[in-house]
């Protein structure tokens, strides 16, 4: 009964204090993913969950964050957080440039060359008991936790269906629950998604399905892994309330896209985002400022338009062209158009099928998640032991910023002098931090220089497939080939592989550029001294992220 007391005196000092906007010894729960960009106050007291470890944050720079940084990410940088979670003051910083990345306390954090706002981080000293981890815990959306309804339990077997593998996508659908639709719509509205999420054929493997309502503000129903057993999702669907209000679709995708995906939420990783936006008519809000935020995000946007206005409502249609804004991609494939909703049927499976053509997903690729890279090493004798461990430090810095995995970016090395070893494969080490491991490893060779053939060799084995604008190769050498560079990468890149050619020393620049894709000037690098190199490696990612937007 204390306890319970002391919880509830707890809560109304953070609700005063909240609302009066003083500065508070009592810290503000936040969630794994929250960013600097998310505090209102210069400083804040904040209270991270339990946990936060097991997540993948986004931490850019060292000391001094990005805002777009996650602050119990950063805290764990920082080391002022352990697995429990705890407390953090976060104090509010101006924007500045060249963000420096480093590795601490488990978490890596990214360099970013610049940024409108900034953060830093001080361990809060002398807290009171209600602060601690062990006392407190963080407020979840009133959604998060698990749904009372269905009542009904579900049974061993049924729970081990598991849905459609071919499907692997993430789905967030956003109901219009506006005066605009009206309740008599909005219930065909229901209908509707219920034969849509079966036939989608939700289940453990195969897609998840939450669900959020757009009106005056967005309302969070059941998250992703809220109901993965069809039976209880479709009664969920069906138990929806109306709720009435402004149509700010806006709002709602932007609630959506900012933490409906993160993994604490029930978000998988590697899985395609989707998020499917019903809209009766037309938007009250701006959508293009949310839509920007969901492509940024990986989110692929699609929009069903129904009913569209009358030529006489065309005047209180605030932008006429918000389906083509809000898209993932203005290509015809993320938006569809239904005439009513009294004719919703003949339309659920083609939507379905867009929404499971995980190829055309073109928003959740990105190039930290798609590319392949090949790094082919020059270990001729004149490079050097030394020298060779500094090409190797530029070519884990490169790596280290994309998201290699079993379903993200993969990379892979060949080392040559006149011969050429194959390290490792792209398929080898999808591990992140085996395949870091693997390449600072590799041992020196020493010999002599035939980049022409090296070049052959790497397309041959470490390439299996064609992408153009998904396979990268990585040419790093100290000197003048033995042999012809022009024809094997000709070859290349006729391939389909985009080719950057770094050159050290006595790299005569003539040839580095006959390696390079086009346009040249742009995948050719060169350094007088091997400490040079650590200067191109985010000119080099931007690069490879600039080919692949180009290309997809």
């Amino acid at each position: 009964m204390c306890v319970s007391v002391l919880l509830l005196l707890t809560g109304l000092v953070f609700q005063i204090s909240s609302t009066f906007g003083s500065v508070s010894n009592v810290a503000f729960p936040i969630s794994c993913s929250s960013r600097g960009a998310d505090l209102t106050r210069d400083s804040e007291l904040v209270l991270c969950p339990p946990r936060c470890s097991d997540w993948r944050l986004a931490v850019f720079g060292t000391g001094v964050y990005a805002s777009i940084s996650s602050v119990c990410g950063a805290a764990l940088h920082r080391g002022f957080l352990g697995a429990s979670g705890g407390p953090v003051r976060v104090h509010k910083m101006q924007g500045r440039h060249n963000y420096l990345s480093s590795y601490a306390h488990g978490v890596h954090s990214q360099a970013l060359p610049h940024w409108t706002a900034s953060f830093s981080l001080t361990k809060p000293v002398n807290l009171p008991q209600e602060l601690t981890s062990e006392t407190s815990s963080t407020a979840l959306p009133e959604a998060a936790a698990p749904a009372k309804k269905p009542a009904k339990k579900t049974s061993v077997k049924k729970a081990v269906l598991a849905g459609n593998k071919d499907c692997q996508v993430d789905i967030a659908v956003v109901m219009d629950s506006s005066n605009n639709v009206g309740r008599r719509r909005f219930n065909l509205q229901k209908n509707f998604v219920v034969k849509l999420a079966s036939m989608l054929k939700v289940g453990p493997t195969g897609p998840h399905l939450g669900l959020v309502q757009a009106s005056d503000s967005p309302k969070t129903e059941f998250l992703l892994t809220n109901y993965t057993h069809p039976k209880e999702l479709l009664f969920a669907i069906k138990e929806l309330a109306f709720l009435g209000g402004n149509t700010n679709t806006g709002k709602a995708i932007m609630h959506t896209a900012e933490s409906f995906f993160n993994q604490e939420q029930g978000g998988r990783r590697g899985h395609p985002r989707v998020m499917l936006v019903l809209v009766d008519g037309w938007p009250s809000d701006d959508l293009e400022p949310a839509a920007i935020l969901a492509r940024e995000s990986g989110v692929n946007l699609f929009l069903v338009s129904v009913a569209k206005p009358a030529t006489e409502e065309l005047g209180m249609v605030l932008d006429k062209d918000f389906i083509k804004k809000a898209v993932c991609k203005d290509n015809g494939f993320f938006s569809y158009s239904i005439p009513s909703w009294f004719s919703t049927t003949k339309h659920v499976r083609p939507l379905t099928e867009r929404l499971c053509s995980l190829d055309a997903m073109l928003c959740s690729k990105t190039c930290f998640n798609s590319v392949n890279i090949g790094f082919l090493i020059d270990g001729s004798s004149s490079v050097g032991e030394a020298n060779f461990e500094l090409v190797l430090d530029f070519l884990i810095g490169v790596a280290r910023s994309f998201d290699i995995s079993d379903v993200g970016a993969r990379i892979g090395a060949v080392q040559f002098t006149y011969d050429q070893r194959l390290e490792f494969g792209l398929f080898d080490h999808p591990d992140k931090e085996d395949a870091l491991t693997a390449l600072k490893r590799i041992p020196y060779m020493s010999g002599g220089t035939s980049t022409g053939s090296a070049i052959s060799y790497a397309t041959q084995s470490l390439f299996r497939q064609a992408g153009r604008g998904r396979n990268f190769l990585i040419v790093v050498t100290d000197g003048q080939s033995y042999d012809d560079v022009r024809l094997p990468a000709m070859a290349a890149h006729r391939q389909g592989i985009t080719v950057f050619s770094v050159g050290v020393a006595w790299a005569p620049p003539d040839e580095l550029r006959s390696m390079a894709s086009e346009l040249k000037d742009d995948h050719t690098f060169f350094t007088r001294e091997f400490t040079g190199l650590v200067n191109f490696i985010q000119p080099l990612v931007r690069g490879i992220c600039k080919d692949f937007s180009d290309n997809n």
